[in-house]
């Protein structure tokens, strides 16, 4: 069996030469393996120590940025080249334990596509411990994806999730709800949460903020991706019918008690806007199935093909 293991890295010099022994260590039982480092544009010498590990050890690979691009970007560039049939991602400041791989591995083989870690014992201040536990909270609500910890870096998985989600922005927190969406079956199982040695966080509160606008664009642009009318359209129809209601509400009021149209002119002014607001919500609708019918043939719907031949 071939396991993948991907480590985004931004400035962890320090971490470094532990994490390799206690790859190595962890790793040893499994005949083909590979670890993935992507250097996210570090700046503290990391990249040259990942180079000359990588020049001089086979299982170790580097993938470099030219700077900065985030966590989710490191994620899918390392998503393309693991090789492996099942692929493990972890974090590399050695909070997250290489000794848990194992059992990552043993979830997949129970027939599992994802497995995500619960660091249900975390060792971290409680101003980050707080706003998580609110964040996991309302994930799992609205996703539905019914585990605790959507932001551990301990993550396994098989090959068939890894190439059929596409991750940019800040959609790694999200990996679970991505593949919920997509039908595959995800547990979770707890895992050890070591307090950090080195250095200190690279994620700050706004994170917060800019997790909840991606949270967004996966409720509803990943539900509605193939079938924007269904979103448009709904808008389009609740207000027309408003709009025209209150047309007829004006109607009453000239014809069967006798005001004249100017007495309710605003509200003969507000149910145009809202039928005109109507209309162009359900036009939008219908442009935006003509932009998704090419996506709709382009999509890979085959989950599995077994040809006995």
């Amino acid at each position: 069996m071939n396991i993948s293991i991907i480590i985004p890295i931004f400035n962890e010099i320090d971490s470094l030469s532990e994490l390799k022994n206690e790859l190595i260590k962890s790793l040893s039982n499994f005949d083909d393996w590979e670890v993935i480092f992507v250097d996210d544009g570090s700046s503290d010498g990391s990249s040259l120590w990942l180079e000359e590990l990588s020049k001089s050890d086979k299982h170790f690979k580097l993938i470099q940025f030219y700077r900065n691009y985030g966590k989710s970007a490191a994620l899918n560039e390392g998503f393309k080249a693991a090789r492996g049939d099942y692929v493990i991602t972890m974090d590399a400041d050695l909070q997250d334990d290489p000794a848990e791989i194992k059992n990552l591995v043993s979830k997949l083989d129970d027939g599992w596509d994802l497995v995500s870690g619960w660091k249900k014992d975390r060792l971290d201040p409680l101003n980050k411990r707080i706003p998580s536990k609110i964040f996991n909270f309302v994930t799992r609500i609205l996703t539905g994806v019914k585990i605790h910890d959507f932001n551990c870096g301990l993550k396994g998985y098989k090959q068939a999730v890894i190439k059929s989600i596409e991750i940019y922005g800040g959609r790694h927190r999200y990996i679970p709800a991505l593949a919920g969406q997509r039908k595959f079956k995800i547990t979770e199982i707890v895992v050890n949460h070591r307090a950090r040695k080195f250095g200190k966080t690279k994620y700050g509160s706004s994170r917060l903020f800019h997790g909840f606008f991606d949270l967004i664009t996966i409720l509803f642009l990943n539900r509605f991706n193939q079938q924007p009318l269904h979103l448009f359209g709904a808008f389009g129809i609740g207000f027309f019918l408003i709009g025209f209601v209150l047309e007829l509400v004006v109607l009453y009021y000239k014809y069967s008690i006798g005001d004249p149209f100017s007495k309710h002119i605003a509200l003969l002014i507000l149910g145009v806007m809202l039928i005109v607001i109507g209309i162009q919500f359900f036009s939008m609708g219908l442009l935006g199935e003509l932009v998704a019918r090419p996506i709709q043939g382009k999509e890979d719907r085959v989950r599995k093909f077994i040809n006995n031949k």
